[in-house]
């Protein structure tokens, strides 16, 4: 269902298609998060998770109906066409704040960044899915779709590069404070967000190849850390580092896995994040 909804908000040629898929992820991502619904961490996460990307949602809905009215029609395809006259209409200030308030809320953003660790209650396989490859790339991929027609202004120019890389910075600075495995990824995936929102963000379009780039890596490395990170937490009962530690004797084909992507993180070559 999830995979459904996901596939209809790419493809979506229609801005109020697109608004009923990127609700349909909030739910079913809500469902997903809260799967382990006797544990009250997991339904807290869930419902902050459901909050926040469902009180996002409202002001894209907001937001999209505006863009349809300034541009005369809800066609998507016919909306990218008119790009001179949507950022030179009155309510253009308006509606790039609607959106960029969507796509931050769906992608972990500061300050709406806090529900992404609280949602790593997840069954790891819905973490590895949602929180590295689909659900918070749905923002980033907003940006990137309206950035022909919105970017190239100073409030696009600012406002995207200067969250963005500030999110990356408290992201990074966050992850290394954490002890839950888990929630080391999550912040490591904050900062990743925030990158790729700052490179849509920059003038004329320069940073749009490098974040498209950064979606693949970022997916493939942070989607096999996750499942490696279920796997440890599957075989030891505990995610916490300070109790983690020798695993390389007993789990050998997850510490090769584990290592060729953390080398991929960091951006060693001729690994495919090096390219990203």
């Amino acid at each position: 269902a999830f995979t459904g909804a996901m596939l209809a908000l790419v493809s979506a040629g229609n801005v109020l298609t697109l608004f009923i898929a990127w609700e349909g992820t909030s739910i079913i991502s809500f469902l997903l998060i809260g799967f382990k619904g006797k544990d009250p961490a997991a339904r807290h996460g869930a419902l902050q998770a459901l909050m926040i990307t469902g009180g996002g949602g409202l002001a894209l809905l907001v937001g999209l109906l505006l863009v349809s009215a300034a541009a005369g029609t809800g066609d998507i395809g016919a909306i990218l066409t008119s790009g001179d006259a949507l950022r030179e209409h009155p309510w253009y200030g308006t509606i790039a704040l609607l959106i960029v308030v969507g796509a931050f809320s769906k992608s972990a953003q500061f300050p709406l960044h806090f529900w992404l660790p609280q949602a790593m209650t997840a069954p790891t396989p819905a973490s590895a899915f949602l929180h590295s490859a689909t659900m918070v790339k749905a923002g980033i991929y907003l940006l990137a779709r309206f950035a022909p027609v919105m970017g190239d202004t100073p409030v696009w120019t600012s406002v995207l590069p200067g969250f963005g890389l500030f999110t990356m910075l408290l992201g990074a600075l966050l992850a290394l404070r954490q002890r839950d495995l888990k929630g080391c990824l999550a912040f490591s995936t904050i900062s990743q967000l925030g990158a790729l929102v700052a490179l849509i963000g920059l003038p004329e379009s320069i940073g749009i190849k490098a974040a498209m780039v950064g979606i693949l890596s970022h997916a493939l490395y942070k989607g096999a850390l996750f499942l490696v990170v279920g796997a440890v937490d599957h075989a030891t009962g505990t995610r916490d580092l300070d109790k983690l530690g020798g695993l390389r004797r007993q789990m050998p084909g997850f510490a090769v896995v584990a290592g060729i992507s953390a080398l991929s993180m960091a951006g060693v070559p001729p690994l495919f994040g090096f390219v990203g």
